[in-house]
């Protein structure tokens, strides 16, 4: 038993000797391999401390937008003539062992690696300031390992070759403070009009938040933000030892006054656009916000700065008085895909939430063009009838009761008139006909990611859509059928030259043209007032021809809870949406619902003032004739009124409307209703046995 124990202590014993002299050859082999890549590391050249440029965005028309400026207005200064306010705020909120590491703060690192597992997201960085001043200095946006290897490397270098004062002083001498400020002494001139060695610790502490995120927290754009920032950096400090409870709390209430510049806006031409783009360079190219801000990038953007200064205006007059109403508003080149002008609320200062990209809102009416467009594909025409009456559908054993606005009603209507009145009741029974399937799959087909459910009350926009969606949908009518992507950004390029992104403005044709032009011609009916002149309903666009100098369609929505208008010509697709974040019902008695077309009208009326005047092309397989809207015959002598019709070769009526001659034989309904379903080919055919068979 005695000798067994022996043998098994000696045993133990060899493979703790083992473990050690394996122990000791790793820690041998990492001693040596990271001495080998200091000593190469140091037998480099120093790293050039030369800045990069600015990061500057522009409009489509190539002027620079927003708040940063061409060139840097940088003004370099010793870390002597900085003061203690600065260099201690900097180094509490942004690296307080500074001094203590050499590059990398593990003690940092092992914290957010832990904070980041817990919270399961990326929560929470690490980086010092000689990481952040090497990332600004040398890297480029890729977020890859190798760029944090090659970040670690610079910071090394800069390091081993340069000491922590030079190191301080550049990083404070090249950080954005936003509005075109770099480094600490423009800083303290933009905001206070002072210099740098002037600051107060509360103004030093304000400034050293604002790098985090000059967009966020830069107290022109929004104080508040920036107040609490700089209340963070105090307490930083407090715990760094800089300064005392007591201090702190003194340097919280302090009123700061700030330099009035001319050249500073505090409301920023398109605020949500800006942010828009971004957030897109940011989540979709990968580039880091430190090099969005001072990496040298040209950032060409789609932008219509006339345009977007109209929506703006428009925005404050019709909606600035109010206190609870928002908007969502964009304007599209259809050809392109463009986002030509964006406002995504009434205020960025007191809601930077964007509705034009992050809301979801029942678009009403405004999709029963992508019904009668399904419609058209099915055999249905411009002058086809149905009855609009109050109904009662049937669906999956229960009621959908349908009335109209008003409870207006007519005997039988075309799907021209019913389309330029917004009849519900033609609207849901067009949904039934072609199969509830229909209108989903089209809609999905007009760039429409939003699953719409086979339900009745979709055809009447009861499923939230997102709004720039929504809006962009109308592109394909207006550029002949084809789909585009809504894009904010046409190119980026570095600093060196290199194009980092280019927009490829791709088309794909989805709809027949010769349809297509068909929708166009009947959208156009909304603004033709005649057409409604002693009808059931008025068209929902009468108010809006005044402002209208060429071809425009569209169509205007509403719900118990928003307002619409989306409207395009070939040029320009513009939609406004109008309503209330918290789903309060929308006052039919003060006008809430009219907001939205106002806007639109009158943006449409300033923005292409001056600009060619172009029509909807109309294919070879189109033909033009005149009908009277009402009966959906032939127009003759006779008729009140005669409108210009568009449709698909060969599906055009023959017979004439006798109606309003004296002594002419009256017309059965149904026998209009049937002629005006007669058509040639199978598909036609079975879709009149299929009206019938629901009519039965």
């Amino acid at each position: 038993m005695e000798v067994l124990t022996r043998t098994a202590i000696r045993k133990r014993k060899r493979r703790w000797r083992r473990l050690f002299k394996l122990s000791i050859l790793l820690l041998t082999i990492s001693l040596c391999a990271v001495a080998a890549v200091v000593t190469y590391a140091y037998q480099l050249e120093p790293p050039s401390l030369s800045v990069q440029e600015t990061s500057v965005l522009y409009s489509a028309n190539e002027e620079v937008i927003g708040e940063f400026h061409q060139g840097q207005n940088r003004h370099w200064i010793p870390l002597e003539n900085m003061g203690d306010a600065i260099v201690e705020a900097t180094l509490a909120i942004e690296d307080r062992r500074f001094y203590d590491h050499q590059g990398f703060d593990f003690f940092r690192i092992g914290g957010a690696v832990v904070t980041n597992v817990r919270s399961n997201s990326m929560a929470q960085g690490a980086s010092t300031i000689t990481q952040q001043y090497a990332r600004n200095l040398f890297l480029t946006h890729d977020k890859t390992w190798t760029r944090k290897m090659d970040e670690a490397f610079y910071a090394l270098r800069l390091e081993l070759h340069y000491t922590k004062s030079e190191i301080l002083e550049g990083y404070l001498n090249t950080i954005y403070y936003g509005h075109g400020a770099y480094g600490i002494e423009a800083a303290a001139n933009l905001y206070f009009q002072k210099n740098a060695e002037d600051l107060t610790i509360a103004e030093a502490a304000m400034l050293a938040g604002i790098p985090k995120g000059p967009n966020i927290y830069s107290p022109f754009i929004n104080e508040d933000r920036a107040k609490g920032r700089q209340e963070t950096v105090l307490f930083t400090m407090e715990e760094a030892g800089f300064i005392t409870s007591e201090e702190r709390q003194s340097y919280v209430n302090e009123e700061l006054s700030y330099a009035v510049d001319d050249d500073i806006e505090a409301n920023v031409v398109a605020p949500y656009f800006q942010e828009t783009v971004l957030n897109w360079l940011r989540n979709d190219l990968g580039i880091d916000s430190s090099v969005l801000e001072s990496g040298g990038l040209e950032i060409h953007t789609t932008l219509d700065t006339s345009m977007q200064k109209i929506a703006e205006r428009l925005v404050k007059e019709e909606l600035g008085g109010q206190d609870h109403l928002q908007t969502g508003f964009v304007a599209i080149d259809p050809q392109t895909g463009e986002v030509k002008s964006l406002v995504g609320g009434v205020d960025y200062d007191k809601s930077s939430f964007n509705r034009v990209t992050q809301a979801a809102r029942q678009p009403g009416s405004t999709l029963k063009p992508h019904l009668y467009y399904a419609a058209l594909e099915n055999g249905m025409r411009p002058n086809s009838m149905l009855k609009s009456e109050a109904t009662e559908f049937h669906y999956d054993n229960t009621e959908y009761p349908v009335t109209n606005f008003d409870a207006y009603a007519e005997d039988y209507v075309t799907m021209l008139e019913a389309l330029a009145v917004s009849d519900n009741i033609f609207a849901v029974k067009t949904h039934f006909l072609l199969g509830l399937d229909q209108l989903v799959d089209t809609a999905a087909r007009f760039g429409i990611s939003t699953p719409l459910p086979e339900l009745p009350s979709v055809a009447l926009g009861s499923r939230a859509i997102n709004i720039l969606e929504m809006v962009n949908s109308y592109s394909a009518y207006a550029n002949g059928g084809s789909v585009v992507e809504p894009h904010f950004v046409r190119k980026v390029v570095d600093r060196d030259g290199n194009i980092l992104f280019e927009a490829e403005n791709e088309k794909e044709q989805v709809f027949n043209p010769d349809l297509i032009a068909v929708m166009n011609n009947m959208m156009e009916a909304m603004f033709e007032p005649e057409l409604s002149e002693g009808r059931y309903a008025r068209v929902t666009g009468a108010s809006l021809a005044q402002f209208l100098d060429r071809p425009t369609a569209g169509k205007s929505g509403s719900t118990e809870f928003d307002s619409w208008m989306i409207g395009y010509n070939p040029q320009i697709v513009t939609g406004v949406w109008v309503g209330n974040d918290d789903n309060e019902r929308l006052n039919s008695n003060n006008g809430e619902y009219t907001h939205a077309r106002a806007i639109w009208g009158q943006f449409m009326k300033e923005a292409m003032a001056g600009e060619e005047i172009i029509d909807f092309e109309v294919p070879d397989n189109v033909v033009e004739v005149d009908i009277n809207p009402h009966t959906g015959l032939l127009a003759t002598e006779s008729c009140p009124i005669s409108r210009p019709t568009l449709f698909y070769a060969g599906t055009e009526p023959t017979e004439y409307c006798y109606e309003h001659i004296e002594g002419a034989e009256e017309e059965n309904p149904e026998r209009k209703f049937d002629e005006h379903q007669k058509t040639e080919d199978e598909k036609r055919e079975k879709f009149l046995d299929k009206i019938f068979d629901w009519f039965s």
